[in-house]
């Protein structure tokens, strides 16, 4: 029979420890997310791009990128061919965005912003940047930078980008 544990004091969050926790790089990447997730919604209410991870970075991409292929945008984001057929479909549907045929490959597609979807990037763009800023608050920019640095790397090797 397994041993009980023995019933300690109410806890409080700043009397709990984190365990192995403390030290794993994916807890503090995970609680950051989440939390910057749950900000940058808020901050995008009533936006075509809220609540819902790919669409700000798809959104973004085809801006800077006319003609960029889903393809491209999936292996950036981390995303399955279907998973980012519906993200696309979905932003098609908000007249964000365009599919045309690639003139070299008709079976390529290619991804083109609209109007509605261009002006939605520069606010976007405005909205992403101020909640960076604000998230780093009080962070010593060298930090931020060494931070961001650290990050970029691994991402980019992640998603099998060189250096």
């Amino acid at each position: 029979m397994p041993k009980k544990k023995k019933k300690g004091p109410p806890h409080t969050v700043e009397t709990v420890g984190l365990d192995v926790l403390e030290d794993t790089l994916s807890f503090y990447i995970r609680s950051i997310n989440i939390a910057l997730s749950h900000d940058l919604d808020d901050r995008l209410e009533g936006l075509d791009v809220a609540r819902g991870t790919g669409k700000i970075t798809t959104l973004l991409l085809v801006d800077s990128h006319p003609g960029i292929r889903p393809s491209v945008i999936a292996q950036l984001i981390m995303r399955d061919r279907s998973a980012m057929g519906r993200l696309v479909d979905q932003m098609i549907e908000h007249d964000l965005l365009t599919r045309e045929a690639a003139a070299d490959d008709r079976r390529a597609q290619e991804l083109h912003i609209t109007e509605k979807g261009t002006d939605l990037a520069r606010k976007v763009r405005k909205i992403a940047t101020k909640q960076s800023s604000d998230f780093f608050a009080g962070v010593p920019e060298e930090d931020q930078k060494r931070l961001l640095d650290i990050l970029r790397r691994v991402y980019r090797r992640t998603v099998g980008l060189g250096q």
